[in-house]
C-alpha cells in the first residue's frame, strides 16, 4: 500500500491544508517519505460531525455486528503483512520481533473485545419489575442498561506505535462500547498510523458501519488535538503520554462548557520493593533480572522499574554491585524519537547532578543516533523523603536504588510515593509479615501489585488493571488494558414504566439476546 500522507475522514482520504511534516528514522536520523499534511479546523469539524451523525446508529448495532467489526479490523491489520512491520520499525527504531509482538497484541485485544461485546455482560442489565400491590407505596417497573458516552478522541502514543495508538486499547474499547472514534495520530509514526487507519476504514466499509464510526487526523503541532478535545461532539478522551501533555489536555477539557471524562495515562516510576529474605536467597538472580527489565526496549515502557527500594544490608550491597556489573555490559538501544532521547539525557544529567545521588554504573554507549545509555544510581531513604525531585520519572533505561535504614523508613518512603501503575514485591516465605505491613499502602498507591515478577509486560486479559492514582493516570477508577476498559466509555440509563415495545432489546421481557440479567436482585441466565 502506497502512503499518501492524508487524513482519514469517514470514507474519504483527504490532504490537509496545514503544515507538512515527515517521519524520522531515529536509528539514522534520516527523514522518511512521504510528506504528511496537518488537518485544519474544517477537517476537525467534518470528522466530529460525521462521528456525531454516526453515533445513534452505531451504538444500536447488534452485538454480533459490532463484534464482527472488531474482528474484521484485526484481520485487515494482519492483511497489511510485512509492509506494516517494516514501516513501524523504521519509524520507531524498535526491533522487528517487538513490532511483530505488538501487532499480535493489538489484534488479540480487538478480538478480546469482540468476545466481550458478544457476551453482553458490559450492558449490566438490571430489572426490577413493578410491584403495584406493595405497601405503603407501589414500585414502578425499573430497568437499567449501559449506553456509550458518545464520540471519543484517542491520542496515539509514541512508545507503542500499534498497541496504544490508532487501533490500540483505547480505540478498541471505545468501539466495543459503541462510541465512534477520532484518532489524533502521533507525529512520530505517521506512516504506521496511516496504514492502520486505512485498515480500520476498510473494515468499516466491509461491515457496513456508519461512515463516521472512525476517522484519523494528522497534526505536526497541538492545534488539532486541542480542537478535538474542545469540540462539543466529543464526549470522552483517551491519552497515553507525558505528564505535561496529559495535564495540558486535561486543562483544555476542563475549560469546556460541558466537562467530559479524560482518561490520561501519564507518569509512573513503578517501585520495586526488595524484601530482605528474597535478597539474601537470590540477590544475584534478582539483579540480573532487574537489569533485563530496566533495559528492555531502551526502558521506554510506562511500567519500567524506575525505583528500587531495599533495606540497608550486605545483601542489598551485593544486589547493587551485581546490577552495576550487568548494566555495564548492557548495549545501548535506539530511542523512539530525537526528542525523547534529548529528554532522557537531560533527566539523567539532573539525577546524576543531585548531591544526594551516587552513580553505580552506566551501560555501553551506542554508535548510532539517539542511543539510550542505561544508568543505575543510589540514594538514601531519608533523601527521597526530603526531595520530591528524586521521584521524577526518567523515561528510559535508568533507575534509582533507595537504601532504607529499616522497615519503618521503607514504609514511610512507600507512603511518600506518588500514584503508580505498578508496585512490585520481590519476596520469599520469610518476608510475608513485612509485606503485610506494606500492602495497605501499596493498594492506595498502585493499580497493579505483583509478587516475584517484573512490571514490564502487561497481559491483555479480563483481570488486568493498567491504571492507578494520579499522576499515573487522571482517573484511578479505570483501566486502559483488559476487558474492564470498556466501562470508561459507558454510562447507566434507567427506564421507568416504558412499554415493552419501546424498551431496547436488552431490556425487553423476552430477553431474546440471552443476557445474564439481575432481576429483582437475583442473577438469571
Amino acid at each position: 500500500m502506497i502512503l499518501e500522507g492524508k487524513q482519514i475522514i469517514g470514507h474519504d482520504i483527504a490532504a490537509g491544508p496545514g503544515a507538512s511534516f515527515q517521519a524520522v528514522d531515529p536509528a539514522s536520523g534520516e527523514t522518511l517519505p512521504p510528506e504528511f499534511t496537518s488537518a485544519d479546523s474544517k477537517q476537525v469539524e467534518r470528522a466530529c460531525q460525521l462521528a456525531w451523525d454516526a453515533f445513534d446508529a452505531y451504538r444500536e448495532t447488534s452485538l454480533e455486528e459490532r463484534a464482527k467489526f472488531l474482528e474484521t479490523i484485526a484481520e485487515e491489520i494482519e492483511n497489511l503483512g510485512g509492509g506494516l512491520i517494516e514501516r513501524a520499525v523504521s519509524e520507531s527504531g524498535l526491533p522487528v520481533a517487538r513490532i511483530e509482538g505488538e501487532r499480535g497484541r493489538t489484534c488479540n485485544q480487538l478480538r478480546l473485545f469482540a468476545g466481550v461485546v458478544r457476551a453482553g455482560e458490559w450492558l449490566d442489565v438490571r430489572v426490577d419489575p413493578a410491584l403495584p400491590e406493595r405497601a405503603p407505596m407501589p414500585r414502578p417497573d425499573l430497568r437499567q442498561r449501559h449506553i456509550p458516552l458518545g464520540p471519543v478522541t484517542v491520542f496515539g502514543a509514541s512508545n507503542f506505535p500499534l498497541a496504544f495508538s490508532v487501533a490500540g486499547g483505547d480505540t478498541a474499547s471505545a468501539l466495543a462500547a459503541g462510541c465512534p472514534v477520532i484518532v489524533k495520530a502521533h507525529a512520530a509514526h505517521p506512516g504506521t498510523s496511516e496504514l492502520v487507519a486505512r485498515a480500520i476504514q476498510t473494515a468499516a466499509k466491509k461491515c457496513n458501519m456508519p461512515e463516521g464510526v472512525f476517522s484519523m487526523l494528522f497534526d505536526s503541532g497541538y492545534e488539532v488535538g486541542t480542537a478535538l478535545v474542545k469540540h462539543p461532539s466529543i464526549k470522552a478522551v483517551g491519552f497515553t503520554g507525558s505528564r505535561k501533555g496529559g495535564l495540558a489536555l486535561q486543562q483544555a477539557v476542563q475549560s469546556r462548557p460541558e466537562p467530559i471524562p479524560m482518561y490520561a495515562e501519564m507518569s509512573s516510576i513503578n517501585p520495586v520493593f526488595l524484601m530482605p529474605k528474597a535478597l539474601e536467597s537470590r540477590g544475584t538472580d534478582l539483579a540480573q533480572a532487574f537489569v533485563g527489565s530496566l533495559s528492555m526496549g531502551a526502558g521506554q515502557f510506562c511500567t519500567n522499574p524506575g525505583l528500587v527500594i531495599g533495606l540497608k544490608s550486605p545483601a542489598l550491597d551485593s544486589f547493587i554491585e551485581e546490577a552495576g556489573k550487568a548494566l555495564k555490559d548492557t548495549p545501548a538501544n535506539t530511542m523512539l524519537t530525537p526528542g525523547i532521547h534529548s529528554a532522557y539525557e537531560q533527566s539523567v544529567a539532573k539525577l546524576a547532578g543531585n548531591a544526594k545521588v551516587n552513580e553505580v554504573g552506566r551501560g555501553l554507549t551506542g554508535e548510532g543516533e539517539n542511543q539510550c545509555q542505561a544508568g543505575l544510581f543510589t540514594t538514601q531513604g531519608a533523601d527521597v523523603l526530603a526531595d520530591e525531585s528524586l521521584q521524577e520519572e526518567v523515561f528510559g533505561a535508568t533507575s534509582l536504588v533507595v537504601i532504607c535504614s529499616d522497615m519503618d523508613e521503607m514504609k514511610r518512603v512507600a507512603e511518600a510515593l506518588e500514584g503508580q501503575l505498578t508496585a512490585t514485591l520481590q519476596m520469599d516465605e520469610g518476608d510475608t509479615d513485612a509485606v503485610a505491613r506494606l500492602l495497605p499502602t501499596l493498594e492506595r498507591k498502585a493499580g497493579r501489585i505483583m509478587a516475584n515478577g517484573w512490571p514490564t509486560g502487561v497481559e491483555v486479559c479480563h483481570a488486568m488493571v493498567h491504571g492507578g492514582p494520579f499522576p499515573a493516570t487522571s482517573d484511578s477508577r479505570t483501566t486502559s488494558v483488559g476487558s474492564a476498559a470498556i466501562f470508561r466509555f459507558l454510562r447507566p440509563v434507567c427506564y421507568q414504566n416504558l412499554s415493552d415495545s419501546l424498551l431496547p432489546e436488552a431490556l425487553k421481557e423476552a430477553n431474546s439476546l440471552g443476557l445474564k440479567r439481575l432481576v429483582d436482585g437475583k442473577r438469571e441466565g
